[in-house]
């Protein structure tokens, strides 16, 4: 068993950046999957990774990008136009207006940036230095203000600043928290290795 632990801790932390940046594509690309599936009658399917997306996003379709329709987003007015009567907030989408994706336009952005900015992390790892705290409430602070000035009703938000404000924020969040993990991978690594050195030992 400590054997079998060692090993398991060795491989995550010899890999973890691979296998992050895999589960953040897996994320955004089964989200771009549900509007396709609804696309081509996998209807099933489609509504089962909607419903798997609801506990982490809000999914409001003037928020959210659609794909196989006129436009590539929709505001509550030109939604409550074209179907009319007021789109409710579980609306997909239709044949016509085209399907969204699972994650509204904030959280995609969000989840294509740390995606983008991990990709990027790989090509310079270790040369990377960590990003001071003060700048990431400074990249993170566009996004909180949009999103106040929208809940207040004071500005409503447009998709570009929901997606400008989302990346800001997903590239300050990288830059600050991988060169951390690198550092305590690193640490885990070599405390797994010795562990490991000392069980063989301890089998002679």
């Amino acid at each position: 068993m400590a054997r079998l632990v060692n090993r398991l801790v060795l491989f995550f932390a010899r890999h973890w950046l691979a296998l992050v940046n895999s589960v953040l594509a897996l994320v955004l690309g089964l989200a771009f999957l549900a509007p396709w599936l609804m696309l081509h009658s996998q209807t099933g399917v489609g509504a089962l990774l909607y419903w798997a997306y609801q506990p982490v996003c809000h999914q409001l379709p003037e928020r959210s990008f659609f794909l196989g329709g006129p436009q590539p987003w929709y505001s509550f007015a030109e939604l409550t136009g074209h179907l009319g009567y007021e789109a409710p907030a579980r609306f997909v989408g239709n044949l016509g207006l085209g399907y969204k994706v699972a994650l509204c336009e904030r959280d995609t952005a969000i989840y294509a940036g740390w995606l983008l900015a991990g990709l990027v992390y790989g090509l310079f790892r270790g040369r990377v230095r960590q990003l001071p705290w003060q700048w990431l409430v400074i990249l993170g602070l566009p996004m909180a203000v949009d999103g106040l000035l929208q809940f207040f009703g004071v500005l409503e938000s447009t998709w570009w600043r929901r997606t400008a404000t989302g990346l800001l924020f997903a590239v300050g969040v990288i830059w600050f928290a991988f060169p951390l993990l690198e550092w305590g991978m690193k640490d885990a690594c070599e405390i797994a290795w010795r562990s490991q050195e000392e069980t063989r030992a301890g089998d002679r």
